[in-house]
């Protein structure tokens, strides 16, 4: 076929295929029973509220439009498509508990499949494929990988504490009588906190250092680096490629986007190649025996090695294509990467920017924790198999009996929960309704008034509806949380209110990891325990040994770039960043300043305790 030919028919197939996926969009808006629904006005017909919701903070948004229209309202997408968002716990949880009915909506997958560099990744599969690749995340296994989280907690925390002495000799050549633990340096911890977790996830995720607390030049870092950060850009073509999918074979020809998928895929292959050495096979080789019984000589502790160790099965249905096992690196990075350092930049943030103290009630708690479990470990009634002692408190004994420690550490619970219910590192999931219709119910009392003045019990909803819940919003809402709902206060999960409870959370009544509920399927976070261990060990070795504060003229502010991610609101130029004071803390905190505080919040749970 001459060359002119073939582009005409090329251009007529496009053509047609564009015609007939705008047809079916507007089809769907006309027959869908959301238009009846009152919602926002649109600033534009083509791109709807989704500009206005990418420019500002997303939870401010969301909550002066639930003040005007109600719990339960619809925004404009794409082409003015209709989208349901609704803070209604009781229809959050009907539409969270039947996540089979309720997937991720296709165009949603396809970007976070740009992003995880393939299609099979944890964040992107859905049904029977998201449970064939769970078998890595036991509380049991994420526990064996606890010393790693000390390592690089421990290394990132001598990193400031050097940062901190050299400015502080550096000042002192200038100032007389400033105590080592006044002074204080300033540095961005979200760069740091990122550069920690990418270390995290590399030797916990698939047994790979990047080493990138002390050097920048790794090649997988910044391939990841530079997929995320284009993944992430808000483009008009990439909206036009998530509802048209005949697109998404019109890349734009960016070389360091190839040489970075390039990089990724050949690390990664190498990565796979080599544990499977270790197991004795090759992963889409049939499985006999010999193969089965190699799994114990795999030594890797990683997530990945245990996914590959998981495919060494007769069963057809859990074996996982070498594709898909070489997209868990990019998911493993980009879901236990950004997502954990947002967290702990934003828990940070909230100790640093709090004025009730509860940064050194948090202090002397840990402190506390560390004090009575090397007391109980050394005693001469212990039975514990602990063989140092207070001299040697890093040893891998110490670690596991600390671990359990912190983990029942009541206090702590409470702030990473407040830190969470605050600042969810993702702030909306998207559903699209998979029945051909659906009435969704609302919370006892809720009636909502449709645009003709029918009031309704439910909420109507057909196949190929989209929906948003909007998690931050949820988890910040005064009609939940009370009119205190913006404030961090810790001490409120002592007891939390009775509206909050019905939050059908997987994680303390928040819907930071969305849902837990099996029924109809569960589409939670599948590494909330992973993320959650992380963090608390972090906060454990950082916040005992160092004070963070915030200088009261830096206001910092939100943007949601697939994770919400800080900045300075009068250094938007300098990008995302979170400048915080660091100083060495007391090394005796006052005792009888937090004792009445202390008594609130008991050092450490029964070992019985949820």
């Amino acid at each position: 076929m001459p060359l002119p030919i073939a582009l005409l028919f090329s251009a007529v197939v496009l053509l047609v295929s564009l015609s007939r996926s705008f047809i079916i969009l507007v089809i769907r808006q006309l027959c869908s029973p959301l238009r009846y629904l009152p919602g926002p006005p649109a600033p534009s017909l083509f791109m709807g509220n989704l500009e206005e919701m990418h420019n500002m903070e997303n939870d401010d948004l969301i909550a002066r439009w639930a003040r005007t229209y109600g719990h339960t309202f619809v925004y404009r997408g794409f082409i003015g498509g209709c989208r349901l968002m609704t803070t209604d716990p009781v229809a959050v949880g009907h539409i969270l508990g039947h996540a089979y009915d309720y997937p991720k909506p296709d165009f949603v997958r396809a970007s976070l499949a740009d992003m995880a560099a393939g299609h099979h990744g944890l964040v992107t599969v859905e049904g029977n494929d998201h449970k064939r690749q769970t078998p890595a995340f036991s509380s049991g296994h994420i526990k064996s990988l606890s010393p790693i989280f000390w390592d690089k907690a421990t290394e990132l925390r001598d990193i400031w504490l050097a940062q901190v002495d050299h400015d502080t000799d550096t000042a002192l050549h200038d100032i007389d009588g400033v105590g080592r633990d006044k002074y204080v340096s300033r540095t961005d911890v979200l760069l740091w906190l990122g550069k920690a977790t990418l270390d995290v996830i590399g030797l916990a995720g698939f047994g790979y250092a990047f080493n990138a607390l002390r050097d920048d030049t790794n090649e997988l870092a910044t391939a990841f680096s530079t997929i995320f950060s284009t993944a992430r850009k808000f483009r008009v073509m990439t909206i036009l490629q998530a509802w048209f999918p005949i697109l998404r074979r019109f890349r734009r020809n960016n070389a360091a986007m190839a040489q970075a998928r390039e990089t990724m895929r050949r690390i990664g292959l190498e990565l796979i190649e080599e544990k499977m050495r270790a197991a004795g096979g090759g992963l889409d080789e049939p499985i006999d025996g010999a193969k089965r019984d190699s799994r114990k000589r795999i030594e890797g502790r990683d997530l990945l090695s245990i996914l590959i160790r998981s495919n060494l099965s007769s069963d057809a249905s859990q074996q996982m294509s070498t594709e898909e096992v070489l997209c868990q690196i990019s998911t493993f990075l980009a879901a236990g990467h950004e997502t954990t350092s947002s967290a702990l930049t934003w828990c940070l943030y909230a100790l640093a920017h709090d004025k009730t103290g509860a940064q050194d009630k948090l202090r002397q708690v840990l402190r506390d924790v560390d004090s009575e479990l090397k007391a109980r470990l050394t005693s001469p009634s212990s039975h514990s198999s602990y063989p140092g002692s207070p001299s040697a408190p890093w040893s891998d004994a110490y670690r596991e009996e600390l671990t359990d420690a912190i983990s029942r550490c009541t206090y702590l619970d409470w702030v990473v929960r407040e830190s969470l219910r605050l600042h969810a590192p993702v702030t909306t999931t998207m559903r699209v309704c998979m029945r051909e219709r659906d009435e969704i119910p609302l919370q006892e009392g809720e009636i909502l008034i449709d645009k003709n003045g029918h009031r309704r019990w439910t909420i109507p909803v057909k196949k190929w509806d989209i929906i948003s819940v909007p998690i931050q919003a949820i988890n910040r809402s005064s009609d939940l949380w009370g009119d205190d709902a913006g404030l961090f206060r810790p001490e409120r999960w002592d007891t939390p209110p009775q509206e909050a409870r019905v939050i059908p959370g997987l994680y303390s009544n928040t819907l930071t990891f969305l849902n837990g509920n099996p029924v109809g399927g569960n589409r939670a976070c599948i590494g909330y325990k992973f993320a959650l261990m992380e963090i608390k060990i972090f906060l454990y070795v950082l916040i005992k040994d160092i004070s963070f504060t915030i200088d009261p003229d830096v206001v910092i502010e939100k943007k949601v770039n697939v994770v919400t991610r800080p900045f300075v609101k009068s250094e938007p130029h300098l990008g995302n960043q979170m400048p915080l004071n660091i100083s060495r803390s007391s090394t005796s905190a006052s005792a009888s300043s937090l004792q009445a505080q202390l008594t609130s919040a008991p050092t450490i749970s029964p070992p019985h305790a949820p």
